[in-house]
This record gives structure tokens, C-alpha cells and sequence, in this order.
């Protein structure tokens, strides 16, 4: 064995002790940004820990403080975690399937798609019959949304796929396209709304946890669950695919099929998240990049690490959001520009000389 491959072998050891150094310093900081969540809102004096002992029935909580954790806060504070984990997981699988730190599922029209459902949803709802408006109930907006980004994608896989290959390039230049029609379209939609509706839009678009309700959560979760258990088995091929496809394929990876399982994952976990908490920006890209200057690029560990910090960012987010102007509250997605971009080029200046390299 060469001294450099003894080098290499000491740095690859080296980083995966970092990521699971982090992976355990995060677990801990989410079981404690989970209790403050639970116990942050206008009434403080909730007894959190006996709320949700008393669930189990143990011990005892007045109905007061077990209505509060288990009907408010804890759909709230599990919405913002899974969206949270969707939103920087799918960043990684984007950056690592187009090899780009920037790539974003909001870059190839996904977002934009699922916002376009959600909005004719909300303004055009009206005009459906009226029994379907009642069968549908509150699902009506989550599943215009998912529809929406699931549309999004098809129109986009059949487009960059020729000859039972997805070129990834087309996909990105396809995706600008779309997101500029769909942008369009919301455009004009948005300008036939109502006062009313203005309003609800407008909150809407720039994201919030406020309206999450177990109904919600029961409709999407499944779907977000379901696209991060299948993202860690994709770690492999996208690592290998960092050496370019060619080299994929020579080491046993299936890479078209990777792409459609990556390209349906970030879609099915984007639309989701849309569907019940509206357009929320900066986590897919802040959150792996961050992660990757910390403990490498290896997805193994850069995938639960991305889930886990992006629970927390937007769960601290949330809280910020709901203190900080209250009584009012603040759109969550304008507490994640905010504190992402300055902590973004912060990283960027800090370390240029790396990514440079």
C-alpha cells in the first residue's frame, strides 16, 4: 500500500468520524429544539412533560395543557420537522444527481408546479361542484399542490428523456422553462383572485406551519416518510455519479434508473411539503452545503445529517416566526431568507479558498 492511498484512507476515516461526530451532536440538539418547541408559544406556563405523559396515561395534565401539546403544537412542531428533513434531503439528492452545490428542487420547476396546484386550488376551488368541494374538504389544496409537482416532473422527465436516457443538462434548462410558464400562469390566476383570497395567497406563498393540523399531516406525511426512508439507498450511486456517469455505470449503477428514483423522490417529497406549508426557500441549499464544509461529500452521512438539520433550522425557524411580531405572525419563509442568505455568504467568504480548490 502507497503512502497516498494510506493518506487517503486516513482522510476518508477522518471524515466519517467527523459525520457521525455531527450525526450525534444533532440528534441531541433536535430532541432538545423538539421540547422547546413543544413549550414556546403565548402560553408558557404549559406543562409540557405532563401532556405528554398524561397522553399515555401517565401521571396527570389538566385538559387545558394536553389540548394545547397534542392539538396545536405537536402537529405544528412534526409538520416543520418532516418538511424540514423533505426540503434539505431533496437539496443534497439535486446537488449530488446534477453535481452542482447550487442545485435546488425550486431550480427544475418542481416548487413552482406544486404552487401552481395550490393556487388554482385556492381560487378556482369555488367553481368545482359543490359535493366534490365537500368531499374534498381540506385535502383540496394539499392534493392540487402534490398534482401540481408531480405534473411538473412528468413534463420535465419526458422532455430531458430521449432514447430511454435522461440527460440531466436538458432537465435543468427544461425546469428554468417550466418554472418560468408556471410562474406565468400562477401570475394570471393570482391577478383573477379576490381580496380575500389575495391575502391567503400571499401568506401562503412565502410558507407557514401555522395551519398544520393532524388532517394535514395524515394526508402528506406519508409521502414525505416514505421519499427520506428511500433517499439513504441512493447514497452509493450518487456518490459513484460524482465521478461522472460513465464511471457509475462501469461500477454496477444503474444510473438511469437512479436518476427517475431520485427525480420521483424529490418530487413526491417537495409536492408534499407545498401541498401543507406553501413555498419555503433556502433549506435544500443551505442545509447539505453547510454539512458537506463540515464533515465531506460522502451521502451515506450527508443524507440523515441534511433530514436532521433541516428539521431543526425549520423548527427554530417556526419559533422565531410565531414570537417574534406576536401577536401577529410571520411567514416562516421569510425567517429562513433571512437567517439562511447572510449565514450562506458568511460560509461562502469563510471558506472560498476550499471551494475553490
Amino acid at each position: 500500500m502507497t503512502a497516498t492511498t494510506e493518506l487517503n484512507f486516513t482522510a476518508t476515516g477522518d471524515r466519517r468520524a467527523r459525520a457521525r461526530a455531527t450525526q450525534a451532536a444533532l440528534l441531541a440538539v433536535l430532541i432538545l429544539t423538539m421540547l422547546i418547541s413543544l413549550g414556546w408559544g403565548s402560553a408558557s406556563d404549559t406543562d409540557v412533560i405532563g401532556a405528554l405523559l398524561a397522553k399515555f396515561g401517565v401521571g396527570s395534565a389538566s385538559v387545558r395543557d394536553i389540548t394545547i401539546i397534542w392539538d396545536i403544537r405537536m402537529p405544528r412542531m412534526v409538520t416543520g420537522a418532516l418538511v424540514g428533513a423533505a426540503l434539505a434531503v431533496s437539496g443534497a439528492v439535486m446537488q449530488g444527481l446534477f453535481r452542482n452545490p447550487l442545485a435546488d428542487p425550486g431550480l427544475v420547476g418542481i416548487s413552482a408546479g406544486a404552487s401552481l396546484g395550490a393556487v388554482a386550488a385556492i381560487v378556482l376551488g369555488g367553481l368545482l361542484p359543490l359535493g366534490l368541494q365537500v368531499a374534498a374538504g381540506p385535502y383540496l389544496v394539499p392534493f392540487a399542490a402534490f398534482a401540481g409537482g408531480w405534473c411538473a416532473t412528468l413534463v420535465l422527465y419526458r422532455v430531458a428523456t430521449r432514447r430511454g436516457q435522461t440527460s440531466v443538462a436538458t432537465m435543468l434548462l427544461a425546469g428554468i422553462a417550466l418554472g418560468a410558464l408556471t410562474g406565468a400562469l400562477t401570475g394570471f390566476i393570482v391577478y383573477r383572485a379576490s381580496d380575500d383570497q389575495l391575502r391567503d395567497l400571499t401568506f401562503w406563498s412565502m410558507g407557514s406551519v401555522a395551519g398544520a393540523t393532524w388532517t394535514k399531516l395524515f394526508a402528506a406525511g406519508p409521502i414525505i416518510l416514505a421519499a427520506l426512508l428511500a433517499a439513504p439507498f441512493l447514497a452509493r450511486a450518487l456518490d459513484a455519479l460524482a465521478l461522472g456517469e460513465a464511471v457509475a455505470t462501469h461500477l454496477g449503477i444503474d444510473v438511469q434508473r437512479m436518476k427517475r428514483i431520485s427525480i420521483l423522490s424529490v418530487a413526491g417529497s417537495v409536492g408534499a411539503s407545498v401541498a401543507i406549508t406553501g413555498g419555503i426557500g433556502f433549506v435544500g441549499i443551505v442545509v447539505p452545503h453547510i454539512l458537506r464544509l463540515v464533515q465531506g461529500p460522502e451521502h451515506k452521512l450527508l443524507l440523515p445529517n441534511s433530514a436532521i438539520l433541516g428539521a431543526i433550522i425549520l423548527m427554530i425557524a417556526d419559533m422565531i416566526s410565531r414570537t417574534i411580531v406576536a401577536p401577529a405572525e410571520l411567514p416562516i419563509g421569510i425567517v429562513t431568507a433571512v437567517l439562511g442568505g447572510p449565514f450562506f455568504l458568511w460560509v461562502l467568504l469563510k471558506n472560498r479558498s476550499l471551494l475553490e480548490a
